[in-house]
């Protein structure tokens, strides 16, 4: 039998969690079968099998952390000739001398046998706190848990060895509510990370205007079946991505970024703008390449492939990497406004509201039912100050109130 080792999946990453196994024990799989998939701090990754063969063993079980370079499951190659059932012995060796190898989780000491009750049970608890029971010489199926279906907690350890009863962390709840918990892990835990960073060193600055919008919803509504027509959906996105590349060519430090000393801004040659997508493991910014090169088909082609790996959780590190600007589209959802949170490096993000009819005085003095989308600015203040940002705002504003105007800078 052969052990599949976790390879390195990149970016420093030396951990990652089990989300779901493909396989079980006992199944055969074939090369390049997908065999489980895994959540690092970036996306959502599936495992595939090097070779035909059936698992025999798995090491790391749904939830749990699985170690870069080590163990993650055992088969047995397709056209090995040893012979698992004519040789007992041999398996039931090879077995004890990986079981000696690996740590000792649910097994009790030898100085006790385990109840009845007990036995092929796999007692709910997390990796820590596994860790603890082993440095203590304890057996975890001994120590009663007071989490969510028997999972034992580190307080239940600490009060094991005390002699004493389980501690809840929480005071006891009636019957009829329960508590669910849920570590904070992959994509959120590195959002987490990147937000806490983000607010304690970058001091932020918020602008908000209105855009009239009006005239860019008609001209959509008209190249909407040129474009549905090859298959791909138009939205207003490819519109507000070519304009903020337009946009910067008046205001080249809204596409800077400041090195980690604080001494020197780097003017990127290439716009490349993130957009932020709600997906299935969290919040994630993959950003489209070089939007002043490409046409609005292109755009619009490529957000559809962005958004839909993004909402799956398959989004390739290359799309996570190297953005310069950022656009939250928090008005999909419902929201009027928002207070962005820069997405470091950057320099800039902007929030779009939601875009609403409402009655705006025309130059006449008349009324007219206009569309408005409410959008807010957050600037790097230690290098952006209010008249760059409002310039920059203003130059966007106008390409996306006359959309007609942006053809007097395609190239």
């Amino acid at each position: 039998m052969s052990d599949f080792v976790l390879p390195d999946i990149g970016e420093g990453i030396v951990e990652c969690e089990v989300v779901e196994w493909r396989v079980q024990e006992g199944e055969r799989i074939e090369e390049d079968q997908p065999v489980v998939e895994v959540m690092t701090d970036k996306a959502l990754v599936e495992i595939t099998a090097p070779e035909a063969g059936v698992v025999t063993k798995l090491y790391v079980q749904k939830g749990e952390i699985a170690k870069v370079h080590a163990p993650l499951y055992a088969y047995q190659a397709e056209g090995d000739t040893a012979d698992t059932q004519s040789e007992p012995a041999a398996q039931e060796s090879a077995s004890e001398q990986r079981a000696a190898d690996r740590p000792v989780e649910d097994a009790p000491p030898a100085r006790s046998n385990p109840p009845a009750s007990r036995v092929g049970h796999r007692t709910p608890a997390s990796p820590a706190v596994r860790r603890l029971v082993r440095e203590h010489d304890l057996c975890l199926s001994d120590i009663a848990g007071s989490g969510k279906e028997g999972r034992v907690l580190k307080e239940d350890v600490l009060s094991h060895l005390e002699g004493g009863q389980p501690v809840s962390a929480e005071p006891a709840l009636p019957s009829t509510q329960t508590e669910r918990v849920e570590p904070l892990r992959g994509v959120r835990a590195a959002m987490a990370r990147r937000m806490v960073h983000a607010v304690s060193t970058i001091p932020h600055f918020h602008y908000g205007d209105e855009i009239d919008v009006t005239a860019l919803l008609a001209l959509r509504e008209r190249l909407k079946p040129a474009i549905e027509a090859s298959g791909e959906r138009l939205t207003l996105m490819p519109f507000i991505m070519k304009a903020l590349a337009l946009a910067i060519d008046v205001e080249p430090i809204v596409n800077a970024r400041l090195d980690e000393a604080g001494e020197n801004l780097h003017y990127q040659s290439a716009c490349n703008i993130g957009m932020a997508v709600d997906g299935k493991a969290g919040l994630m910014v993959p950003n489209v390449k070089g939007v002043e090169a490409r046409t609005l088909f292109e755009l619009a082609g490529e957000i559809g492939r962005l958004t839909q790996a993004a909402r799956e959780g398959r989004v390739e590190q290359a799309d996570l990497k190297g953005g310069t600007i950022t656009v939250s589209n928090i008005g999909a959802l419902g929201g009027t406004y928002a207070a962005p949170i820069i997405n470091a490096p950057e320099a800039a993000i902007v929030a779009l509201g939601k875009t609403q009819w409402l009655p705006r005085f025309d130059a006449a003095g008349g009324v007219e039912r206009r569309a408005i989308m409410t959008i807010t600015w957050a600037g790097d203040h230690r290098f952006i100050d209010g008249g760059t940002i409002a310039r920059f705002c203003n130059a966007w504003k106008g390409f996306l109130e006359a959309p007609e105007t942006m053809l007097l800078h395609l190239r």
